[in-house]
């Protein structure tokens, strides 16, 4: 693997092996969203079941229940704390037909024409090379078999004052939000992976943050490295240029609140395709 790209995934697995308790988090929406992401999909008894980017289990153990004791469904995953909280669940459940694997899903090989139905909740913003992964899902999937992803508006999360605090370095940088951050780029996307039948339904949502707590967040190397996918020049940040950024975005944030309060965006998208049977 490139070195840019293992220090990237080295980060991701740092950010999220941190979240011991991922799925009650304060004011948590991952098991809401995965709830809802199952709901967009037609899981039958004996289907075949991918979840990329498992994480603590949301989707997978819930699909491999629908998908009952003639079905199976495989999670994949790259963070070991991570799947630790969900083999923990899966010990208490028993469930026999759910496989928990620790692998880059934009590395690892798979068969074709394997599953029915691949979730991927929350994550696909985190891939290098989205479009890659677009085909490797498809050629993964059954034909007539569904793909099904969340991902946030290219707005939500403050992702306008990120992108302002790095107006200063030499090279422009794409924000994580921005590939897949209208429904038009989803669908764009999509199509040119061949998939069709491309839904995407628009949830509005949103929360107010006090400005004291937005303040007291201090902006590292690792966390703009997760918002802009591992930029090289990001490795490079000197002291000064971190305290410049910091300062950025006080002032952004300043300038943004009312009457020491600001609403912060976290519209998801819910998406769902289908690769197209052969004719």
């Amino acid at each position: 693997m490139h070195d840019q790209a293992k220090a990237y995934h080295q980060a991701v697995t740092a950010f999220y092996g941190r979240r011991t308790d991922y799925d009650h988090e304060p004011g948590t929406t991952h098991p809401y969203k995965a709830r809802r992401l199952l709901e967009t999909v037609p899981l039958q008894l004996g289907d075949r079941v991918l979840d990329v980017a498992t994480g603590t289990g949301l989707v997978a153990i819930a699909a491999a229940e629908q998908v009952g004791p003639t079905g199976q469904v495989t999670g994949i995953d790259l963070t070991p704390g991570m799947l630790n909280q969900a083999r923990h669940k899966l010990a208490k459940l028993g469930l026999q037909n759910l496989e928990l694997v620790k692998a880059n899903a934009e590395t690892i090989a798979l068969p074709a024409n394997r599953f029915d139905v691949l979730f991927c909740c929350e994550a696909v913003v985190l891939f290098q090379d989205i479009p890659a992964s677009f085909q490797k899902w498809h050629g993964w999937l059954k034909p007539g078999g569904y793909v099904a992803f969340t991902c946030p508006d290219q707005n939500a999360y403050l992702s306008e004052i990120y992108k302002q605090i790095c107006v200063s370095l030499p090279e422009p940088m794409g924000h994580i939000l921005e590939p897949l951050g209208t429904p038009q780029r989803c669908h764009q996307l999509l199509e040119q992976a061949r998939f069709g039948n491309i839904q995407v339904v628009v949830e509005q949502s949103g929360r107010d943050r006090t400005l004291a707590d937005l303040q007291s967040l201090q902006l590292t190397q690792s966390s703009l490295r997760l918002s802009f996918k591992g930029h090289p020049q990001l490795q490079a940040l000197s002291p000064q240029q971190l305290e410049q950024m910091q300062a950025t975005y006080l002032a952004a944030i300043v300038q943004k609140a009312t009457n020491d309060r600001l609403w912060e965006s976290t519209t998801t998208f819910f998406v769902r395709a289908q690769k197209q049977p052969s004719p």
